[in-house]
């Protein structure tokens, strides 16, 4: 997401540091360049050039062309000011002790409603200790119901279900009742939706909510329509009075216009993102976090919660123990990418990634593609090879590699290559072990599991999308390890 908008601003922002000395000028047509590139990015045209008349007073007001450091003052004023465009802070669903609390969830057909509606209610229930049932008054769409059922039974969460009736408010009454009866605190209703606002569909949900009284109207709009999502929700929120913004299909969106725009035009915040298919895709829209992933400053925090929620912390632990020991095995790595591929796509996580971390490379949907298949493959020579084989790969002699190459469906120089950047990477841990740079990973995130992805990342930057070359990328050489190693020693003998 913000892909086209980031490298922009990070390109512009870039030339900003490049003169010796900032002036007026320069800091205008820095600003002209980033209105442009807020424009190309679908943003709003009043929005941005509030943006930028902001960023223009703020700067003056600073005297940024007479500090140490300009440029990073005027980083500092754009990122601030990305925040609070798009909120300030983030927004949770605040719940009241009523029973139950009601969410309804309304946009135009197609725009993601039902499977938002699943994707929220089981956030609700793993983050926020809710026990949520749903119901779908779509009794217009053929099969809108079923299809929510369907949704209901994929996250694992309740659905209200009433076939005898096609009356929206008698529906959303008994699954109320319902809610009451059983201990259901939270009542997501997905409300029916028309391809085109209509008078009629505004009036159903304007019914819809002087009967149930939502403390929460979420309005779910596709993030790839750019501006038109940000006119249907002003006209929405006109009638029905939206709380809330959920953007769809966000990991799909270069642009990135209707969420710096919407926060704006309608005065409500973006409080959830769609960002893939699954139903674990979908997370809290954190407008810091985003401001950071677009300037490139990554999102480290988003990242850690990802390791804590998805990799299981004994297991990381026990990794970590042995990687500082150098105990690493073959076994264990394959482990670790099994883990790993949790997370997401490499694409994904190096975005998550400073720019000073990965040297400002990012990977296409073609690269990250690849290196999915590498793991794969890499994974395949693994699983190809003896018990004793992984816990001691010095045993690999010509025939067990021959053995190994024709069962994983790859050649013996891959399998060499394989096992030659395998005991690069060992060499690596050991020097990082040696300043304690491991243990402190360990600690920081998880208690261990970024100790062996740090390594991984770290070392293998030069490769193909960051992981190490035992990917069979065929783009590491040998000494990259050994030179990633002597940078590590100028570093810290500069310190």
């Amino acid at each position: 997401m913000f892909e086209s908008l980031s490298d922009k601003l990070k390109k512009t922002l870039k030339n900003l540091r490049g003169q010796g000395k900032l002036t007026p000028e320069h800091v205008d047509a820095a600003l002209r360049e980033i209105r442009m590139a807020l424009l190309e990015a679908d943003v709003n045209y009043k929005v941005a050039k509030d943006f930028v008349d902001s960023v223009r007073a703020k700067a003056e007001g600073q005297e940024v062309w007479q500090g140490l450091n300009p440029h990073e003052q005027v980083v500092k004023i754009v990122y601030d000011e990305l925040v609070e465009l798009m909120g300030g802070t983030s927004s949770r669903l605040v719940f009241t002790k009523q029973i139950p609390n009601v969410v309804m969830i309304v946009g135009l057909q197609g725009s993601g409603k039902t499977t938002s509606t699943g994707k929220i209610s089981r956030w609700l229930r793993d983050n926020q200790e809710r026990k949520p049932l749903l119901v779908s008054v779509d009794v217009y769409r053929p099969a809108a119901r079923e299809q929510l059922r369907v949704v209901g039974g994929a996250v694992g969460v309740a659905v209200y279900q009433d076939k005898e009736t096609n009356d929206p408010l008698t529906l959303v009454r008994g699954a109320m009742k319902h809610a009451q009866d059983m201990g259901f605190d939270t009542l997501m209703i997905d409300t029916a939706g028309r391809l085109h606002i209509d008078d009629d569909l505004m009036v159903e949900l304007e019914q819809i909510k002087a009967e149930t009284k939502p403390i929460e109207v979420l309005f779910v709009a596709d993030a790839m329509t750019g501006q038109d999502a940000v006119n249907s929700a002003e006209i929405f929120h006109k009638r029905v009075g939206v709380t809330g913004v959920v953007l769809t299909k966000m990991d799909g969106d270069a642009r990135g216009g209707a969420a710096l725009s919407i926060r704006q035009v309608i005065g409500q915040p973006v409080k959830f993102v769609g960002v893939g298919e699954k139903y674990d895709a979908i997370e809290p829209f954190y407008p810091d976090r985003i401001s950071q992933r677009i300037l490139g400053m990554g999102d480290v925090l988003t990242l850690i919660e990802e390791v804590q929620g998805k990799i299981d912390e004994k297991d990381a632990q026990a990794q970590l123990e042995k990687l500082t020991k150098n105990q690493f095995t073959l076994e264990d790595f394959r482990a670790q990418l099994g883990q790993f591929k949790k997370l997401g796509s490499m694409s994904k996580l190096m975005k998550m990634l400073p720019e000073q971390m990965t040297g400002g490379m990012q990977l296409s949907d073609e690269q990250s593609a690849e290196v999915d298949v590498q793991m794969k493959r890499t994974e395949a020579i693994i699983d190809s090879m003896t018990k004793a084989e992984r816990n001691d790969h010095k045993i690999l002699d010509a025939s067990r590699k021959t053995r190994v190459a024709g069962g994983s469906g790859t050649t013996i120089a891959e399998v060499n290559q394989l096992l030659r950047q395998y005991e690069q990477m060992r060499k690596m841990m050991a020097q990082m072990n040696k300043g304690g740079l491991l243990a402190g990973l360990g600690k920081k995130m998880m208690g261990g599991l970024a100790g062996g992805l740090g390594g991984m990342l770290g070392g293998g930057m030069h490769g193909m999308g960051g992981m190490p070359g035992m990917l069979g990328n065929g783009g590491a050489d040998e000494e990259g390890p050994a030179k990633s190693g002597k940078k590590k020693k100028r570093h810290k003998k500069r310190k």
